[in-house]
């Protein structure tokens, strides 16, 4: 039964699905406060009578879970819905909860209780998840300074407040200063060689900024930092001057006046630092790998260095390929090969369409989002027995363009469903693609199970007319890399809400179902029943798969070193640099960028300003994670290669077996514990060098 209060804010309704069309900014701050306050006397209360029995953790996970959901809604929207009124009531509230939480984690009288749990006699009665969940909890509590003392203790709490503070500004500066720049083209000379696509967009988009007689014939077209129209942009236009300027602007993002995100790294890097120091730990990098897969900071080093070695040829020859293409005098190239970074994307799609024979507009029409939906479905009822169903109108939505879907099982019942929100919206949603949960799976009380609610965010090319969005090759990759996100968290089995789904995994690990379901991209009958071509019906033809397929090792070299510069430059700002006079940030990126490119950057790039990943996403000293769990994900699907992909009895099976090890058993087993099952053995990389084209075999 809900009280007035309740039925007054929104965010205070906790029965179902939020009501998304009905919050609003002012709604957040009277709520949190409230479910603040609630919290803190139900852990009061709780503490007096905290005992050494799995209880103790139900009861704080029921005490947690409403402050839990509403700030999770809080900040979906930020992502999806951003707008300065809900800055301002997220920013009045963040330190707020963030102390509740560093209140919770550092109870003694709750660390106590659970300490003696795990050393007393109940211990034995508690299952394998359960008894993983105590575990957890007890290091997160370690990690959230429950052993600190007086003044370290405050200084902590203090270092959580202002991290937090930080991450969230880092992010909106690069949402403000993608949103800031445009370049608007009125000369068509100046979209020499962008598709009707990518002018259909920048007709839109220029229309959405006023201009409402644009058109994709005669303009005027808008080109912005939008991934969407930043990448087509690098990868098509002719006008060479062109490139460098939104190249330019790209890499200065966040970099400058007030979205200037340079002293706000400085301020992240050293508290993060000294929040490790206070731990114990002596570089934030071992903090934060204390609570991954990989075995140290030593351990990630040796596989980025295994990766470096099987692929730096491989770029550097890609590199020299570039050049003998511009030498050949195609237009928007440098005549005399002296390839410049603004020009990388622009000949490596004139490169693939010489040696492949084909473009990516030519794909385009074959990927319309509906259908690509359709396949990626019966893909999922192939492999794990079940059903995806739209239900548009049954749960309510932040924008008109979001879709609902419920999931069923071999028999029909509902056990999971999940909102997608598929488009670009510069103007309030962040960049990038994500996975996040709404609801976890639980076993309540009474013994009835809570099913999980995932979200899946992506930005791709909006429909443009009465078409629907005509997706790129990449945009249906990430459409299935965040669908295997939203699997792991929906098909899990697990009832307890700690170690369900995405929660409790190791993040080195989480990546392992997202790139897994990447390579279904490539299995023909797969790829086949999701292309139509949006004006004829008619499927891919075989040559364009065959080529298609040809293509997926092109460039795999310099692909490659692109993600190991990313991961050796984020670890090494988290594991040996010390903010100081002797050498920047940008020293750093210099020193390591000279051994992990091809093409260094250039003197004035400023890219880790917009690297939202390591400095507002959760990947800090972790986006090595991507490659370690790239190397688990392919040899993940080599199980598949290896019973027979041509045989549906052996895919199923297999299916099944990935069902319920990877997606069903969540963070109640230890990741490398759950391959092992799966696979029959230990990872290697091998699988993964073989599909990236780095080795044959």
């Amino acid at each position: 039964m809900q009280d007035g209060s309740a039925q007054q804010n929104p965010l205070l309704e906790q029965d179902g699905l939020p009501p998304f069309e009905r919050i609003q900014a002012e709604h957040v701050v009277p709520a949190i406060k409230d479910l603040i306050a609630r919290l803190e006397t139900g852990l009061t209360l709780l503490e007096k009578d905290a005992r050494p029995d799995w209880s103790t953790l139900e009861r704080l996970t029921d005490l947690g879970e409403p402050l839990g959901f509403a700030w999770g809604v809080v900040n979906h929207l930020m992502g999806v819905r951003n707008s300065p009124e809900l800055r301002k009531a997220h920013s009045e509230v963040q330190g707020d909860v963030v102390m509740i939480s560093m209140r919770a984690a550092q109870s003694e009288p709750l660390y106590a209780a659970l300490s003696a749990l795990r050393n007393g006699p109940a211990w034995a009665a508690l299952d394998a998840a359960q008894q993983r969940t105590v575990d957890k909890k007890i290091l997160e509590a370690r990690l959230s300074g429950m052993e600190l003392k007086g003044a370290q203790r405050d200084r902590f709490n203090t270092i959580e407040q202002e991290l937090s503070e930080l991450e969230t500004r880092f992010g909106n500066n690069v949402l403000d200063a993608t949103k800031a720049w445009s370049m608007e083209l009125t000369d068509k000379a100046d979209v020499a060689g962008l598709p009707p696509s990518v002018l259909g967009m920048a007709a839109q988009a220029a229309r959405g900024a006023g201009k409402p007689d644009a058109t994709p014939e005669n303009g005027p077209w808008r080109i912005t930092l939008d991934v969407p129209s930043f990448s087509a942009f690098m990868r098509n236009a002719h006008r060479r001057d062109l490139r460098e300027k939104i190249y330019r602007a790209f890499i200065a993002r966040a970099a400058s006046g007030e979205t200037d995100n340079t002293p706000l790294m400085e301020k992240i890097l050293a508290l993060r630092t000294e929040k490790a120091r206070l731990l114990g730990f002596d570089t934030f990098a071992r903090l934060s790998l204390a609570t991954k897969m990989a075995p140290g900071v030593d351990g990630v080093e040796k596989l980025l260095e295994e990766l470096l070695r099987a692929s730096r040829a491989s770029a550097e020859k890609d590199l020299e390929e570039l050049r003998a293409l511009a030498r050949k005098g195609i237009p928007g190239a440098p005549a005399d090969g002296n390839v410049a970074l603004w020009d990388v994307e622009f000949l490596s799609e004139r490169l693939r369409e010489e040696r492949f024979n084909f473009t990516e507009e030519e794909l385009r029409p074959y990927f319309p989002l509906p259908r690509v939906l359709d396949g990626l479905f019966a893909l999922a009822e192939r492999l794990f027995d079940v059903k995806v169903l739209r239900a548009d109108g049954q749960a309510p939505v932040w924008h008109k363009d979001v879709m609902f879907f419920l999931i069923q099982d071999g028999d029909g019942n509902q056990i999971a469903s999940f909102y997608l929100d598929p488009y670009s919206r510069p103007e309030n949603k962040r960049g990038g693609a994500w996975a996040d949960e709404c609801v976890a799976r639980r076993t309540l009380a009474d013994g009835k199970v809570r099913l999980p609610v995932a979200y899946l965010a992506c930005n791709q090319s909006a429909p443009v007319g009465n078409q629907p969005s005509l997706m790129t090759f990449r945009e249906v990759e990430t459409l299935f890399h965040e669908f295997g996100h939203g699997l792991q968290h929906m098909l899990t089995t697990v009832g307890y809400a700690d170690v369900s789904g995405l929660r409790g995994i190791e993040w080195d690990a989480v990546e392992l179902p997202s790139q897994f379901m990447e390579n279904w991209c490539y299995h023909p009958e797969t790829l086949m029943e999701m292309s139509r071509h949006v004006d004829t019906g008619a499927q891919l033809p075989k040559p364009l798969f065959e080529k298609l397929k040809a293509a997926r090792t092109f460039r795999a070299g310099s692909m490659m070193l692109r993600q190991i510069y990313f991961a050796r430059l984020d670890l090494e700002l988290h594991h040996r640099f010390q903010p100081g006079p002797e050498q920047t940030i940008v020293d750093v990126q210099r020193r390591i960028a000279a051994h992990t490119t091809v093409l260094p950057p250039l003197a004035e790039d400023r890219f880790l300003c917009g690297f939202t990943h390591i400095f507002a996403g959760g990947y800090a000293a972790g986006y090595y994670s991507y490659k370690w769990a790239e190397v688990l994900s392919a040899d993940a699907f080599s199980a598949f290669e290896e019973a027979g992909l041509g045989d549906p009895r052996t895919v199923k099976a297999t299916g099944r077996r990935f069902r319920d090890t990877v997606l069903a058993l969540g963070g109640s087993v230890h990741p490398l514990e759950v391959f092992t099952t799966f696979r029959g053995r230990s990872p290697t990389t091998e699988a993964l060098l073989r599909h990236s084209g780095l080795v044959t075999g």
